[in-house]
């Protein structure tokens, strides 16, 4: 979260947490998180929002590799292939953050916030994906700069914009 509170974003076209808060109230749907290197963060954030329980189900932080397989079902198969920085692994990631919360939509993480690279990726590169209850998932890589937090920040802002469009599609 930037110093300038939760609802701000410190970047141009970023969305605030009371934004996606609003958003997934209009809709009716719930949301659960996976999360690697923002280690909570993005949860953090939104719960910041009063009202956030109503469409906050809860979420897995899979900091650890072997979390990804154990607490979000992610193929262990697959973490051996590629390491815990893939597009798929995000993908199963925000697959296992519906079912483990009974959520209609799942947001996940997965990235290099440095100081060194992980698993042949650069600092800065991340993976988001957003699953639906109902099927479909959607990612995003990301290249990120800047420090350890602000590449954490950076993640957090880009998992608001992606469940943002997604309730802009249900609309």
């Amino acid at each position: 979260m930037s110093a300038e509170g939760p609802e701000a974003g410190s970047q141009a076209g970023a969305v605030g947490p009371a934004a996606v808060i609003g958003a997934l109230r209009e809709r009716g749907l719930t949301i659960a998180t996976c999360e690697s290197l923002t280690a909570g963060l993005l949860s953090a954030t939104l719960a910041e929002v009063p009202g956030a329980s109503a469409v906050l189900r809860g979420g897995l932080v899979t900091y650890a590799t072997a979390l990804k397989a154990e607490l979000a079902g992610v193929d262990p198969d697959l973490l051996a292939a590629h390491g815990a920085v893939d597009p798929q692994v995000a993908r199963e990631m925000a697959r296992g953050a519906v079912r483990a919360c009974g959520a209609d939509l799942g947001v996940s993480c997965t990235g290099v916030a440095g100081p060194d690279p992980q698993d042949g990726k650069p600092v800065g590169r991340v993976y988001l994906a957003l699953a639906r209850s109902c099927g479909g998932v959607r990612t995003a890589e990301l290249d990120l700069t800047g420090s350890r937090r602000e590449i954490r920040e950076a993640t957090v802002r880009a998992c608001l914009d992606l469940v943002l469009a997604a309730c802009a599609e249900d609309a």
